[in-house]
C-alpha cells in the first residue's frame, strides 16, 4: 500500500512536469514567494504610538486604621502610625500605571485608542516609535463603543494613517496588528480576518472583526491594518483562558469607529439617534405565534413614555422589519443602525402588526439626553401565602394564574394600577420553566391581546388552537421590565 501511494504521487509529479506550461507551486514554494511585510511596517510604524497612563486608585491597605494599637507616648512607632493614618484620612489613594496602544489619524497629533486604556487617567503620555514622548489629553471618550480620542500637546507635525473601508474586508484577508503588547513597544503581528460581525456581549453595538493576528495585553487601542496600510479595525479584546493570545482577537470595525470618532472630535461626546424602545430577538416560535413567515426583525417589548416611538405610534408587540430603508435581519442590528443615524432625522419604520406590515414615521431623539431608566425595579418576592389556592389552572399552558389583587400585589411588588394575571404556580409538564417563566410574573398580554381576566386568557388560547398555532406569545412584566416569552400549547 505504501509503495502504491509513493508511485501515485510520483506519477502525478511526472504528469505535471510533462505539461511545460503548468507552473509548479507547492505550499512551501508559495510561502517562500510571499511578499515581506517589512516595507509596509516601516511605513506604518511612525503612526502607531504607545500610551502610558497613571491612575489614582484606592489603596485598601492604607485605609486600615491603627488606632486599635495602644502605643506609649514615646514609642518610636507612634510617628510612623500617625503619618500612616493621615494618609488614610486623605482617602488612601495611590498611583497605578498602565500601558496601551493607539494610532495617529491627524498630523496635528490626534490619537485614537480604547476608552478603557485612558479611563480614569490623571496623566497620559504618548510615546512614538523613536521613544520620543509627549503629554496628551482626552478630547472625548465613549464607553459604549470603547473608543477614546486624545490630543498630543505639541506643535510638532506627526505622521497619520488613514481609515479603510472595513466593510470590504473579507474573511481570509491578510492583516497586521501593531502595538505595545506587554510593554514591548512597536511589536508587529500578522494574521488574517477570521470572522466578521462577531457579538461578544461587550455592548449594544457589538460588530467585531475577529482576527488570529496575536493580540495581547497592551495591544488595546492599537490599529489593525489591511495590506494597503489602512486602518480597518481598533484592537480591543481577546478571548483567552490564560490572559495571553490564543489566536482569537477582536477589533472594532473602522466604519463603526469613524462616526464615533468624528462626534468625539467635534463635540467631546457622542450624539446617537434614539428610538425609545426596548427590543428582543424574534425566535422561530415568536414568529410563528405572530403569523410572520420567518424569524427576523426586532420585537418591541417596551415603548418608553414620551419617547420618539411612542409619539410615532409604535406599540408593544410590533416587530420592526425595516428602519430608514434598511432591513433588520436580527434584533442586534437595530441598535447599531439607529445609533449611527442623525439625531432629529425623520425616518420610515416598517413594523409587523396584527398580521400585516405598517409604515410609521419616527423623528429620532438623542440617546445621550434620553432618560431610559424608567423601569420599575421592584424585586419579586416569594409566594409565602395561600393565594395560589384561589388560582385557576390553564391546562393548555401548564400554568396556574390569578387576577391581580391587593394581596398578590403586596406579595410580588406590583401596584393596583397595573392589570393582568399573576402566575402563582407552574405545572411540571409545562415548558414554562424552560422558557424562563417564574412564579410571581404578571401576564399582561397573550398574542398581543390584553388579559385582564381568566376568561380573556382562556378565549385567546382557544382561538390560537383553532388557528392551528403551536405557541402563544406572552407579554410578561418582571422586575426588569416587560419582555415577550413564547410558550408551547400542550397537546
Amino acid at each position: 500500500m505504501f509503495k502504491k501511494i509513493i508511485f501515485t504521487c510520483l506519477f502525478l509529479f511526472i504528469a505535471v512536469m510533462g505539461q511545460t506550461n503548468a507552473p509548479i507551486m507547492t505550499a512551501s514554494v508559495a510561502m517562500a514567494h510571499q511578499q515581506s511585510y517589512a516595507d509596509l511596517v516601516e511605513k506604518l510604524t511612525p503612526s502607531v504610538v504607545n500610551i502610558r497612563t497613571v491612575q489614582e486608585v484606592e489603596n485598601e491597605a492604607a485605609r486600615i486604621p491603627f488606632e486599635q494599637f495602644d502605643l506609649p507616648p514615646n514609642s518610636p512607632f507612634k510617628d510612623f502610625f500617625d503619618q500612616f493614618n493621615k494618609q488614610d484620612r486623605k482617602g488612601g489613594k495611590q498611583k497605578a500605571s498602565s500601558l496601551g496602544s493607539g494610532f495617529i489619524i491627524d498630523k496635528k497629533g490626534v490619537v485614537v485608542t480604547n476608552n478603557h486604556v485612558v479611563e480614569g487617567a490623571i496623566d497620559i503620555t504618548v510615546v512614538l516609535y523613536n521613544n520620543k514622548s509627549y503629554p496628551a489629553k482626552v478630547v472625548g471618550a465613549d464607553a459604549r463603543t470603547d473608543i477614546a480620542v486624545l490630543q498630543i500637546e505639541s506643535d510638532d507635525e506627526f505622521k497619520a494613517v488613514p481609515f479603510g473601508d472595513s466593510d470590504k474586508s473579507r474573511v481570509g484577508d491578510h492583516v497586521l496588528a501593531i502595538g505595545n503588547p506587554l510593554g514591548l513597544g512597536g511589536s508587529v503581528t500578522a494574521g488574517i480576518v477570521s470572522a466578521r460581525g462577531r457579538d461578544i456581549n461587550a455592548g449594544p453595538y457589538d460588530n467585531f472583526i475577529q482576527t488570529d493576528a496575536s493580540i495581547n495585553r497592551g495591544n488595546s487601542g492599537g490599529p489593525l491594518f489591511n495590506l494597503k496600510g489602512e486602518v480597518i479595525g481598533i484592537n480591543t479584546a481577546i478571548f483567552s483562558q490564560t490572559g495571553g493570545s490564543i489566536g482569537i482577537g477582536f477589533s472594532i470595525p473602522a466604519k463603526q469607529a469613524v462616526q464615533t470618532i468624528k462626534q468625539l472630535r467635534e463635540f467631546g461626546t457622542t450624539r446617537r439617534g434614539w428610538l425609545g424602545v426596548t427590543i428582543q430577538m424574534v425566535s422561530d416560535e415568536i414568529a410563528e405565534s405572530l403569523g410572520l413567515d420567518e424569524a427576523k426583525g426586532a420585537l418591541v417589548s417596551t415603548v418608553h413614555p414620551k419617547g420618539p416611538s411612542e409619539k410615532a405610534g409604535v406599540e408593544v408587540g410590533d416587530i420592526i422589519l425595516e428602519f430608514d430603508g434598511q432591513a433588520i435581519a436580527t434584533s442586534r442590528h437595530l441598535p447599531r443602525i439607529v445609533a449611527n443615524t442623525d439625531v432629529g432625522k425623520d425616518v420610515a419604520v416598517v413594523v409587523w402588526r396584527q398580521g400585516k406590515k405598517t409604515t410609521l414615521r419616527v423623528t429620532l431623539g438623542e440617546l445621550e439626553k434620553a432618560d431610559i431608566d424608567g423601569n420599575n425595579a421592584n424585586e419579586s418576592k416569594n409566594n409565602d401565602n395561600d393565594s395560589h389556592k384561589t388560582a385557576t389552572e390553564i391546562p393548555d399552558l401548564g400554568l396556574y394564574v390569578a387576577p391581580l389583587n391587593q394581596e398578590l400585589a403586596d406579595d410580588f411588588g406590583f401596584t393596583m394600577q397595573q392589570s393582568g394575571l399573576v402566575i402563582v404556580d407552574i405545572a411540571d409538564k409545562s415548558s414554562a420553566n424552560e422558557r424562563g417563566v417564574e412564579v410571581g410574573m404578571l401576564i399582561m398580554e397573550v398574542n398581543q391581546q390584553p388579559t385582564k381576566s381568566i376568561k380573556d386568557l382562556q378565549r385567546i388560547v382557544l382561538q390560537a388552537k383553532k388557528e392551528g398555532r403551536q405557541t402563544v406569545l406572552l407579554l410578561i412584566y418582571t422586575s426588569d421590565g416587560t419582555r415577550f416569552i413564547p410558550l408551547k400549547i400542550l397537546q
